[in-house]
């Protein structure tokens, strides 16, 4: 049913900061993992771009009043529906609010905007040999307020953490209307409830950050990056677990079985040699090599058949390139099959070796290409199971082995996302992920912040998302 958005013109908002031209609605509809809206996607009734957070809470105050929804928006990079909007109402698009606020190189710190590209960040504090250590793969696409959002992180997790670790505080305005600030500029406080770590992850249903304080790292002044190449896939997640358990120092070491590397030859035009590899990179101010040479020790007690280090940077451009486009090269590597849901599940390191080996076995066992890779040094497993779309069967087989894939995550002590997020895609492994008693208590924490229902209905919690919000009775 669509909402009357008409208040918004009575908003001290410029014309330009609002639509609801077909085109805008329709952009605002889907993201990357969302299924595009001439295949079913919900269109906001009318969409918003704030300049500031007064914007923001004139916005949110306004719409509770009248019960529209408000989904926030940036770069639409999401895989799990995350931003597009489940019940109509108003897209909330931050991305004009990209401005870098204040910068303090002194304390290794800056004040951001949400809709400031992540990677924006690092060429602002290069000059300084500074950078934000976190960013996921998508970190030259996407947002810092969407990787808030989600908790985001990525190949360099496994030694400098994912985004919360390195958020300090921040600015945001609950459904009401209400601007709140969270954390401090101090690198750590133990004063009142952590409502910087109750609004990060929480994927726009509690809050709309408008600002944030990052907290920044010195470069390293030594780089090393290279592949190590082994015969058997086992031999190689073994060797990731073994190096992780080892604590040597690296900073990113990335999984890619054959399948991906085949796929990802065929898109690029490169040449990864067809057998399972590992990706790595080191980073340290010195001693560099003495941590690659523990390395190469440990992958050689594993059957490594090559280990290839360089400090070029174009060759390391070319390397991780392959990496971060494997998503697009797995999409079109067969125009009559596409990818299921992205399967992002995340095990403790000990449980890396039998999450690979058990999704490389079902695929066997259900006839079906699964390409395995991720960022291996801290247990996340990226997957896709490829499916036939105007198949029925053979999409059901696809589904049955992504469910299995991730029970079995949860059996091991793992999680259903280790970085997307719930969103819509993954509600159904909440519960079974953290307990009814848990997944209660979050509710009521939503209801307490916005017990109208107001941020990002149909996200996260399972009851709301086929078209019902909450009833009055759990408001």
């Amino acid at each position: 049913m669509p909402h009357d958005c008409s208040f918004l013109e009575d908003l001290p908002l410029a014309a330009d900061r609002i639509s609801v031209a077909d085109e805008r609605r329709e952009s605002h509809a889907t993201d990357y993992g969302a299924e595009r809206i001439d295949d079913g996607g919900v269109l906001p009734d009318a969409v918003v771009w704030p300049a500031c957070t007064a914007d923001v809470s004139a916005v949110l105050a306004a719409a509770t009043d009248r019960g529209v929804p408000v989904t926030p928006y940036a770069a639409g990079t999401g895989l799990e529906g995350n931003a597009v909007p489940a019940h109509g109402g108003i897209s909330l698009d931050l991305t004009r609010m990209d401005e870098v606020v204040d910068y303090r190189p002194a304390d290794l710190q800056i004040d951001v905007g949400p809709g400031i590209i992540g990677s924006d960040i690092d060429e602002y504090v290069a000059g300084d040999g500074l950078f934000f250590p976190p960013l996921p793969s998508s970190g030259d696409i996407s947002t810092i307020g969407g990787m808030i959002a989600t908790d985001a992180s990525g190949m360099q997790t496994v030694r400098y953490g994912e985004v919360a670790d390195w958020v300090l505080g921040l600015e945001a305005v609950l459904a009401d209307g209400t601007v709140i600030e969270t954390g401090s500029r101090a690198i750590k406080t133990s004063s009142g409830y952590n409502l910087t770590d109750l609004i990060v992850g929480s994927e726009g249903t509690l809050a709309v950050v408008t600002e944030a304080t990052l907290e920044l790292a010195g470069r390293p002044e030594q780089v090393r990056g290279g592949r190590a190449i082994f015969e058997t896939l086992d031999d190689a997640v073994e060797a990731v677990f073994d190096a992780v358990r080892t604590d040597v120092g690296v900073a990113k070491i990335e999984l890619v079985d054959r399948l991906s590397a085949t796929m990802a030859n065929e898109y690029l035009g490169s040449e990864l040699p067809d057998a399972p590899m590992v990706f790595l990179e080191f980073h340290a101010n010195h001693g560099v090599e003495a941590e690659i040479d523990l390395c190469r020790t440990i992958f050689e007690d594993h059957a490594v058949g090559r280990f290839e280090m360089s400090d070029d940077d174009a060759e390391m451009a070319a390397l991780w390139q392959a990496r971060r486009e494997m998503a697009y090269a797995v999409s079109a590597y067969d125009p009559d099959l596409e990818p299921l849901h992205p399967g992002d599940v995340t095990v403790p390191i000990s449980s890396y070796p039998e999450i690979v080996r058990e999704t490389k076995r079902l695929a066997d066992e259900y006839d079906l290409l699964v390409p395995c890779f991720g960022h291996a040094g801290d247990g996340n497993l990226h997957y896709s199971v490829l499916v036939d779309p105007d198949d029925p069967a053979h999409r059901t087989r696809g589904e049955d082995l992504y469910r299995e894939i991730v029970a079995l995550a949860i059996e091991l002590g793992g999680t259903a996302t280790g970085e997307h997020g719930i969103g819509e895609g993954k509600q159904r492994y909440l519960e079974p992920e953290h307990g009814a008693g848990a997944v209660e208590a979050m509710r009521a924490v939503k209801r307490a912040l916005d017990p109208t229902d107001t941020l990002n209905p149909g996200k996260i919690f399972p009851e709301t998302a086929d078209g019902e919000r909450l009833t009055e009775a759990e408001r």
